[in-house]
């Protein structure tokens, strides 16, 4: 059994571990930080730094904890007002992203991250940028809970969702809580990931969750 909520600020190291264990494996995670050993303390590091560069404010973090409170799933969605994180605030966290990266990788990772935004849709919408589960936890409908509990908000506001993919596995969650493909993202360094949206509630055609 476990509950799911908003996280606290003290609770984002926790967050930050749980996406680490998530994405130590993800083809789009591994052409950042590399596939030597490591990967998870590095993705770690690497999520540890995005959450603090992020406007507080602009962000919901959603988790799923046990039954003894420990956090084992995560979910960070960008909300649809959101500025996004400033130049002050990630070069106030370029330690932390030279520890996740290193240096020779930081070009591959900023023009990953770079197509990622040019494939962004231009009508307001909630962006989840990362949902992820510990490995016990995989397959016992942890992300699942975590996607329907903010869809349940974005419908409730006739929002649109958007999101990228880089697993058939996780493309096929997504497509059961409505998301549709917007075809393949280039330009990010040994990965092809999907883009994928979720009309608003109210959109003709839109795809039926199941």
């Amino acid at each position: 059994m476990f509950d799911v909520g908003a996280a606290s600020r003290a609770e984002l190291a926790a967050v930050a571990g749980v996406l680490g264990e998530a994405f130590a494996d993800d083809p789009v995670v591994v052409g950042m930080i590399g596939a030597a050993d490591g990967r998870c303390e590095r993705a770690t590091a690497l999520y540890a730094a995005l959450l603090r560069a992020q406007d507080p404010d602009g962000i919901e973090v959603d988790v799923a904890r046990d039954e003894t409170g420990l956090i084992v799933g995560a979910a960070v969605w960008e909300r649809p007002d959101a500025r996004g994180a400033t130049a002050r605030r990630l070069l106030r966290e370029a330690p932390g992203f030279l520890q996740a990266l290193g240096p020779l990788r930081v070009p591959l990772a900023l023009r990953g991250w770079n197509a990622f935004v040019r494939h962004r849709p231009d009508e307001p919408h909630w962006y989840l940028g990362e949902i992820g589960v510990r490995a016990a936890q995989r397959g016992t409908g942890v992300g699942s809970r975590l996607l329907a509990h903010r869809l349940r908000h974005v419908d409730d506001h006739a929002h649109g969702a958007y999101l990228e993919s880089s697993t058939p596995r996780n493309r096929a969650l997504y497509v059961r809580h409505g998301f549709e493909s917007r075809g393949e993202i280039r330009g990010v360094h040994a990965a092809r990931p999907t883009a994928m949206w979720r009309p608003p509630v109210d959109a003709p055609g839109r795809p039926a969750a199941r």
